[in-house]
């Protein structure tokens, strides 16, 4: 496999989330539940309307550097807490306490991201027509590619098991990457 296929395809991956492949749309039963839930292709598509609503933060339909700076903005806001325009160390102590309660915003966590893939290839792979942004159309692209990826045996729904071999796969992939070596060659 060349590194390009590699790369799109660790980007399919990444852009999809690891939400998405962990655990269906429905909320119910806690995270251990939800891992092992089967998720069909309805499941996938809300999951991903619901992702793309809060990504594309401004509301244009779109998700750019606009929408991350949003975010970005919302997130310092949050934890300004005196509204003072700086963080105080106190304030930014509280951001940790509040990630260890769980309560606190995950994005800034990365979910495994690294050299900066967010803004660079993942966003580059789903931007099918290369303007700068992902529309709704290229996002649910990318997540119905994506489902149907997992679905190793086609049959319209993804179970734990099929998730979890494309976790491994995943990681196996950017391992390789990493290393600066095409696993799969």
């Amino acid at each position: 496999m060349n590194k390009t296929i590699l790369a799109a395809s660790a980007a399919l991956i990444a852009v999809s989330g690891a939400a998405f492949a962990a655990q269906p749309a429905n909320n119910s039963g806690g995270w251990k539940a939800q891992r092992n839930a089967d998720m069909t292709m309805a499941d996938a598509k809300a999951k991903s309307d619901a992702m793309f609503a809060r990504m594309d933060a401004n509301g244009d339909g779109r998700i750019d550097d606009a929408d991350r700076e949003a975010r970005q903005q919302a997130r310092f806001d949050r934890l300004d807490t005196n509204k003072d325009g700086a963080l105080s160390p106190q304030e930014f102590a509280a951001r940790g306490d509040r990630m260890g309660r769980g309560d606190g915003d995950r994005a800034h966590r990365g979910h495994g991201m690294r050299g900066g893939m967010m803004r660079g290839g993942m966003m580059k792979a789903a931007d099918s027509n290369g303007d700068g942004a992902i529309d709704k159309a290229e996002f649910d692209a990318v997540h119905t590619q994506h489902f149907t990826m997992m679905d190793a045996n086609n049959d319209g729904t993804v179970t734990a098991e099929e998730r979890k071999a494309a976790r491994q796969k995943m990681r196996g992939m950017m391992r390789g990457r990493e290393r600066g070596t095409d696993a799969a060659q």
